[in-house]
Order: C-alpha cells, then structure tokens, then sequence
C-alpha cells in the first residue's frame, strides 16, 4: 500500500535527493495522515460523545492534534523545497527541525488539557455506557495508527525526515494509547457488575502517554536545532572516501554541520606527509572534495596539514608522547605533532583530543599529559592544544 502511494503519487519517487521530490513525499504523507486523523477523531468524538466516555472523548482530540501537527508537516515541506537565496544561504531545509518542534508542542498541549479533564473525572466519576460499536471502533484506530507508523517510518527513512520521523513516533504512541482504551472499553462490556471508574485512570494513561510522546519529539527537535555531534554514518561514509587514498596518513578536527536533509557542511584536516608535492596533495584533497559533494552530499571543506614522516627521531618522540597520552586516559589520542629541539629545552607541541565524557577539565589534563612527558625528559616542554569531541 505504501509504495503504490509513492508510485501513484511521487512523480520520480526514486531520485530522493531532489528537494522537489522530497516535498512531494512530505506532501503526500501529510495529506493522507490529516484525511486518517480526521476521521479517526470523527468517528470517537461522535461514539465518546454518545457513550459518555472520557477516555475516548480524549483519544479522540488526540487525533484531532494529530491532524493539525499534519498540517504543520505539509507546511514546513513546502518551505523546505524553497531553494536558498541570499537571506538562507544554506537553505531552508532545518524549517523541518522547527516543525518537529511545533508538533511537539501542540501534542504537550492536548496531554495537559487531557490530563487535567480525566483527573476531574475521578474525583466526580460518571460511568460511561457500554458500547460495543465504541470497541469496534478503537480496534480500527489501532490499526489504522500502526499502517500510519510503519507508513511514516519508510518515508522518513526513504527521505531523512525528522517530522516524519517524529510523526511515526506519535504515531505508535497513539496506537499504544488507543490500546489501552481499547482494553478498558472490553473489560466493561465483559465485566457487567463493575462499577470502578477505570475508564477515568485509562484518560490519565492516555494523556501520560501523549505526554512522553511530546517530551521524546521535542528532545529531538532541540538538539537537532542546537547542533549535534555529527553521526555513525557521515563519519563513516566521509572515512570509507579518504581512507581510498594513501596520501592521507590521518583525519582529524572533524566539524559537520547539518542543515537539513541533503544539506551537510563538513570541516576536518587530512595528514599528508610534508616532503611530498604539495601541488600533487593538494590535487588529492580536491578530489576527496569533489567524491564526497557528488557521492555523499556532502560538502566538504578540508585542511591539508603537512607532517613529518622520515625523521627517526620525531616518529619516536611521536609515538612516547602518544604513550604517554593513553597512560592519563586510554581515550586520549594525539595528532599535528611536531617537535622543535633547542639547547636549553625542547618542545613537543601537539593537539589532544578529550572526549566530553571525560570530567576532568582542560587545565588538568594539559597538567596530567605534561608531568608524563616530564618523565621521559625533564628538559622536554609540552605545548598542548585540547580539542574536545
């Protein structure tokens, strides 16, 4: 069903890294989650309504905001197809971030009002009527709210959507919501003589569920917002081009900044041996460049930093002040390392990489490193740069 939409509906479905072709995704799945929400919210307003349950009366303007996060979806699609100009120079792509964020919102929203009118129903409880259409009826919305994940989750895949991403995460929630409702509304049809007001509790399960759903969706939307640390995949897909070329001796100082889906800035410096041709390493650095701008989408701006690789005596001081790295924290690695020999004294400078999960501060571990160079020989100075990653 899903790819007969895509098919039926997504005119060159396969090229996903056209921006028009991923509006068009967007546009579609949006469109068919405002039609299957709207219905869904009809239906069990009408039946919540009608029995007088307020756990289906809340299930159902949770559909309701799904329709109208829908909406947001569909406009924030539209947006992002726009080509950059002089004001977004980068595009508009990260509109997806701020509507993730919107939807976040606007579902913490209905799980406070839904909270607080189910909370009321405990303290003044009023049984709903047993209805077995009601049950037929949320069995439905189960269904159709699992078709709506899955559905949502291909596309995100298909085209790196947070929203969509975000939409089949609510989507799920909503399903496990409608569950829960779905037991309760059964266990009074089964149960004739039970006069606990569970159908009460199950509206604060349901608005707690819609709560976290939020809570999840707007984490998500904030850090992709603040910025990130670049992931798995575009690391590895940057190394896997580099790595093909044996001029590059090292890769560090790595910066990635996303701007959306198919709008990735990358920044590092790549090691090359400083006795070579410096027209032929920077020719080598052009073309990792222009690999990972056609075969990643990436674009990449690279830093060619010159070492010294035939000097028996830094490689070993090269390799002890690594060593000497490791022994304050095995995590701890070095590179641009260059060693400047004087009669008094002799200064290894060099740049540490320090994970943020290590606490100790920048100061301590220039500290730690020093008194272990110290040791090799007293006359050695230690010039650190810290870079956090």
């Amino acid at each position: 069903m899903s790819e007969l939409l895509c098919k039926l509906f997504v005119k060159n479905y396969q090229d996903t890294r056209n921006t028009q072709v991923r509006a068009a995704y967007g546009t579609m799945a949006s469109i068919v989650g405002i039609v299957v929400n709207l219905i869904l919210f009809s239906a069990k307003f009408v039946i919540g309504t009608v029995v007088g349950s307020v756990a289906i009366t809340a299930d159902a303007m949770n559909n309701l905001s799904d329709a109208a996060s829908q909406i947001v979806s569909l406009i924030s699609f539209r947006i992002s197809a726009q080509p950059a100009d002089r004001e977004h120079p980068f595009g508009h792509a990260r509109i997806e971030y701020v509507a993730s964020m919107i939807v976040s919102f606007l579902i913490l929203l209905i799980g406070v009002e839904l909270l607080k009118e189910s909370v009321t129903k405990i303290f003044s409880p009023d049984m709903p009527e047993r209805s077995w259409v009601a049950a037929g009826i949320l069995a439905g919305s189960v269904l159709f709210k699992l078709w709506l994940c899955i559905f949502n989750r291909k596309i995100a895949k298909r085209i790196d959507s947070s929203v969509m991403r975000a939409t089949a995460a609510d989507c799920l929630s909503d399903a496990f919501s409608t569950g829960a409702v779905l037991i309760c509304t059964l266990l009074l049809l089964i149960f004739k003589n039970w006069t606990f007001n569970l159908d009460a509790y199950m509206g604060v399960a349901v608005a707690i569920f819609i709560f976290v759903a939020g809570i999840k969706i707007l984490l998500e939307s904030k850090n992709a917002i603040l910025g990130e640390a670049p992931s798995e995949e575009i690391v590895a897909a940057i190394l896997a081009v580099v790595e093909q070329y044996p001029e590059a001796i090292g890769v560090h100082d790595m910066v990635v900044h996303n701007y959306g889906p198919g709008h990735v800035i990358a920044t590092f410096h790549v090691e090359v041996d400083g006795e070579s041709d410096i027209f032929h390493s920077h020719d080598v650095i052009d073309t990792i460049e222009q690999r990972l701008r056609r075969e990643c989408g990436i674009e990449a701006t690279i830093h060619l930093d010159p070492i010294v690789t035939n000097d028996e005596e830094v490689n070993r001081l090269r390799e002890e002040a690594a060593a000497c790295v490791k022994r304050v924290h095995e995590s701890l690695c070095i590179h641009d390392f260059r060693f400047v020999k004087g009669e008094t004294h002799s200064n290894l400078i060099f740049d540490v990489t320090v994970p943020f999960e290590i606490k100790m501060s920048d100061s301590e571990v220039c500290d730690r490193i020093a008194e272990e160079i110290g040791r090799l020989d007293p006359k050695f100075f230690v010039v650190l740069t810290v870079d956090r990653v």
